[in-house]
């Protein structure tokens, strides 16, 4: 174990925290808040904090597999430990643990909020919860790998252990330089749903607020009512973008190529198939419910695309919808977006896998002798990749079911618990009943919030990276 590595390259990520507290300050310092002071104090404790990693430098570069899913754990963890210095020091979210909650939410682009009132927080307060969405909805490692050579041709390990999907690939021969696509087509997005926000009467704060949450398909709104009060026009906006950056990023690079049949693989088509029977099936439902068809559709393609993506943004609240419709909800919040995107859950690719591999085994029941491998996009997958995604259902449900025994404690009701941590695990936000659209999570007890905060970080990197810091093993020298 490259334990050296490991502390220096965890120093990096303070730096590139302290960093980021740059947006927060400067938006404090256009409002004349108070909160200036919270975020230059911040800045300062990482930076200290940075020099304390960097002394002891690491005598060799090279990281393994091991080495890269703990930098990737431990780097979430302290981004999300430091990341909640300001709300403490603030006296916004006094409370270590909410705001070590809230923190964690923003960074694993959940959305989950203790705060029942955010039009009553400090405007750089809200502009530091929105970009936590945006540093954490690509991955900060990816960013600082775009930027920073940490570790020569070793790196991809740290990109695996990142990037959400069951695969990962490189775009391009180096590493760096696929993090630097990654991003620059990122902040394209962005910066593109930013304009177009602003086109609709947006303010400049609001917009680019927006524009972080639904990149990292987050969720943090600037209103207590989320965008229920914006116009129909941000309101399709929104939707448009939410359901692009559920999109793995590699098609876009394959269009950019003009690769476009490679671009459009069975993934996204699969994708958009569940969000158009999924939005048909619940616009019948609720159709009464509101005063035309026109309005019904876009409100129920809203609230589709914020819950597939994992974005958690609200223009109703669902929560009062039919029971099909509420049941077609709780299905799309665990199958969630492309693998490769900025969202959350089991995600499309994984699910098609299972199911090829399920009729596969099927079939072979029936006929023994037959071979076939379970192929997708006239490919076959590795059985490297098949087994992986077998493991991952059975930590995921495993996790789930860990998790729903724990918060049972509080004493909550089956719907509230179960969709707590649905919302959590697969990195949505809202979830139904007491933990609905219109609600918080202020009301679970310490030892709950503590195990949704593990269960965002472990749905954000996919649960691998977070269950081997238990394992012995991984801490053995070898």
């Amino acid at each position: 174990m490259n334990y050296r590595m490991i502390k220096y390259t965890l120093g990096w990520i303070l730096l590139f925290e302290a960093g980021f507290f740059v947006i927060p300050l400067i938006t404090a310092m256009i409002y004349s808040e108070k909160a200036v002071w919270s975020f230059a104090v911040s800045m300062l404790i990482c930076v200290a904090a940075a020099g304390l990693m960097f002394i002891g430098k690491p005598r060799s570069r090279v990281l393994y597999a091991r080495e890269g899913f703990v930098i990737v754990s431990l780097s979430w963890i302290f981004l999300s430990l430091f990341g909640s210095i300001p709300f403490m020091l603030s006296g916004t979210i006094p409370s270590f643990i909410d705001a070590l909650f809230e923190t964690v939410s923003g960074f694993t682009t959940t959305g989950a909020s203790i705060l029942s009132s955010v039009e009553d927080i400090p405007r750089s307060m809200l502009m530091w919860r929105s970009f936590t969405h945006w540093v954490g909805g690509m991955g900060v490692l990816v960013f600082i790998m775009a930027f920073l050579p940490l570790s020569g041709g070793q790196n991809m390990h740290i990109m695996k252990a990142e990037s959400p999907g069951p695969s990962v690939s490189k775009l391009v021969p180096r590493v760096r330089t696929t993090a630097l696509i990654l991003y620059v087509i990122y902040f394209v997005l962005t910066l593109l749903q930013f304009i177009l926000l602003l086109c609709g009467g947006m303010s400049v704060f609001e917009a680019l607020n927006t524009a972080f949450a639904t990149a990292g398909t987050g969720g943090f709104g600037v209103k207590n009512d989320s965008i229920a009060s914006f116009s129909p026009y941000i309101q399709i906006v929104v939707t448009v973008f939410m359901l692009l950056f559920s999109l793995n990023f590699s098609s876009y690079y394959l269009v950019l190529k003009g690769r476009f049949k490679d671009a459009f693989n069975s993934e996204i088509r699969t994708f958009m198939y569940i969000v158009v029977s999924a939005i048909v099936i619940i616009t019948l439902n609720v159709r009464n419910m509101f005063s035309s068809l026109g309005e019904a559709v876009r409100h129920v393609a809203f609230t589709v695309a914020s819950i597939i993506s994992t974005t958690g943004f609200a223009t109703v609240d669902f929560d009062l919808w039919p029971e099909l419709s509420r049941m077609i909800i709780l299905t799309v919040m665990c199958i969630g977006a492309c693998a490769g995107s900025t969202g959350g859950g089991i995600k499309v690719s994984r699910l098609m896998i299972l199911v090829k591999g399920m009729i596969s085994e099927i079939k072979t029941l029936l006929h023994p002798r037959r071979v076939k491998k379970v192929s997708v996009d006239s490919r076959p997958v590795d059985n490297d990749v098949i087994r992986s995604v077998n493991s991952y259902m059975v930590f995921y449900i495993l996790i789930f079911l860990v998790s729903m025994m724990i918060i049972t404690l509080d004493g909550h009701d089956l719907v509230t618990n179960f969709s707590s941590v649905a919302a959590t695990v697969n990195n949505i936000g809202p979830g139904l009943a007491l933990a609905g659209p219109t609600q918080n999570f202020s009301f679970f007890s310490p030892l709950s919030k503590l195990v949704l905060i593990f269960d965002m970080l472990a749905g954000r990197l996919e649960l691998f990276p977070m269950l081997l810091l238990f394992a012995p093993s991984t801490w053995r020298n070898k």
